[in-house]
């Protein structure tokens, strides 16, 4: 049974830290976390949410629109210096199944327990945006998939 988050308010942004990484991690995820929520502004979306907890895992980011309402899960890689070649895996090729399955619930927890106060929308949907950035924190690509599941 999924449970509602517990904190914070569902339509109040926040941030949270998260357990079991390291500091670097969580740096590097912060960064792409803000990348993706300022291409979200650009394209006219309000951020309702930034990692949103509950006992059932995190929601990157939840963003709006007057018809759109997106859960977003978000990928960053960090690579090693500005031209390295050396990155085997995409940011989005680590996006699983069980995390698309549990970023599901956690939108329904959401949905379903959300303020008075929150928009509603024609349409629910799940973004992936995976981000690569230098070594000095500096973008050097964004890959945003609408609909990605």
């Amino acid at each position: 049974m999924s449970r509602p988050p517990t904190s914070p308010p569902p339509c109040r942004a926040s941030s949270q830290r998260r357990g079991g990484l390291s500091e670097r991690s969580r740096e590097t995820g912060r960064q792409g976390e803000d990348l993706a929520a300022a291409h979200f502004s650009r394209l006219g979306f309000t951020i309702l949410a930034r990692n949103l907890r509950s006992a059932q895992g995190e929601i990157d980011l939840i963003a709006a629109d007057e018809s759109v309402i997106a859960f977003v899960e978000v990928k960053t890689t960090r690579l090693k210096s500005r031209g390295a070649n050396g990155m085997t895996q995409a940011p989005l090729e680590r996006l699983s199944a069980r995390q698309r399955h549990r970023l599901r619930g956690l939108a329904l927890d959401w949905l379903r327990e959300r303020a008075a106060g929150c928009p509603r929308a024609e349409t629910i949907r799940f973004d992936a945006i995976g981000v690569v950035i230098d070594a000095r924190g500096e973008l050097l690509a964004l890959e945003h998939v609408e609909n990605a599941w």
